[in-house]
């Protein structure tokens, strides 16, 4: 695919490749501490190059055109390109995939953080942050073939670290202070628009554990870590991954209690959105049939779905996210689905 590419489409896939091998290097320094920044404004380079590559050799300049002409923009007496933004809107058009959604959150990561200092938040950005790495991978090789694939560049990094997810937490949460809390609260607010299809999708935020792997033959002894895709399992394996994932996967933790919403304004919410009565007593028979917080009398309360809910400590109680209304506002607005939930019949208003 890649044979007889225009030199304009070659220059970008060299720029991309470039820029995203500099991303992944200045990510793994020990020590550095502008790192994510650093990550963020490398791999945008590498994603801009790339998408400009694909329209130099679909024969479309990515040039921004004047308003009032169909002339070029023009900067130093160059055309002024596309940013990402404007080529995630050319390339995927109406559809909003968990790969554009992926790079808007960066986008938006980057631009609030251009002039501030981005807080030691790594633990909670890895996922958005890998993801984003794999699928300029993924699109690199359907775009332009295995010749301009970045595995053989890249490796695992080795890790010091065994801080245990109670420990991170404490930690993150020292931090939020000052400026540091404008960043958290983007990053929940982003977080918490988007729907549990893109949340758990790995092309959104790749999340993984890392499990010591036991080597009974020598041919699997060869690499450290390998990443196994689920089409390449037996029904027996896939089955055993999913119950290991259910027993330890680590949630991705609201950073902070920003945009939470107390039960009986969940109610309030849904009441002005949902054409049927909603009390106190829907929304609990909503929360225990979605499973999204434990009981009252939980020896561990912390153990909610925060896309959702979290445990507040500080008051010992629950707070709900957006998304959790304008779920439950879907739920709660078709009639079978609400009685399924409260097992009562809706009262129209």
């Amino acid at each position: 695919m890649s044979r007889g590419l225009p030199k304009k489409v070659k220059n970008n896939l060299d720029k991309c490749r470039s820029s995203a091998i500099a991303a992944v290097s200045t990510y793994n320094t020990p020590g550095l501490q502008f790192r994510v920044p650093l990550f963020l404004v490398l791999i945008i380079i590498s994603w801009t190059a790339f998408f400009h590559a694909i329209f130099f050799r679909r024969h479309k300049n990515p040039w921004y055109r004047r308003r009032d002409s169909n002339r070029y923009v023009k900067i130093d007496g160059e055309p002024k390109h596309w940013d990402l933004s404007e080529c995630l809107k050319q390339y995927f058009k109406g559809q909003h995939p968990p790969e554009r959604r992926n790079l808007e959150f960066i986008i938006g990561l980057r631009n609030k953080i251009e002039h501030r200092h981005l807080p030691n938040l790594e633990p909670s950005l890895f996922g958005e942050c890998q993801a984003s790495l794999i699928n300029l991978e993924d699109l690199l090789v359907e775009e332009f073939g295995s010749n301009y694939g970045l595995s053989d560049k890249l490796s695992i990094s080795l890790q010091f670290s065994r801080l245990n997810t109670a420990e991170k937490r404490k930690a993150t949460k020292r931090m939020l202070t000052g400026e540091t809390k404008a960043v958290a609260q983007y990053i929940e607010k982003f977080r918490g628009k988007l729907d549990s299809e893109i949340i758990d999708d790995q092309r959104y935020a790749f999340n993984v554990f890392l499990v010591p792997k036991v080597a009974n033959r020598k041919s699997a002894s060869d690499v450290a870590v390998e990443f196994v895709q689920a089409k390449d399992l037996s029904e027996e394996e896939l089955d055993r991954l999913q119950k290991l994932n259910v027993l330890i996967r680590e949630k991705q933790i609201p950073i902070a209690n920003l945009d939470y919403y107390r039960p009986n304004e969940v109610v309030q919410k849904l009441q002005e959105k949902v054409p049927y009565k909603v009390t106190m007593q829907t929304h609990t028979d909503a929360w225990k049939f979605f499973d999204v917080r434990p009981s009252y009398k939980s020896e561990n309360p912390e153990a909610t779905t925060p896309e959702y809910c979290i445990f507040n400590k500080t008051h010992n109680d629950y707070l709900y996210t957006k998304a959790w209304i304008k779920k439950l506002t879907k739920a709660l607005s078709e009639p079978n689905s609400y009685k399924e939930i409260t097992k009562r019949d809706p009262i129209e208003l």
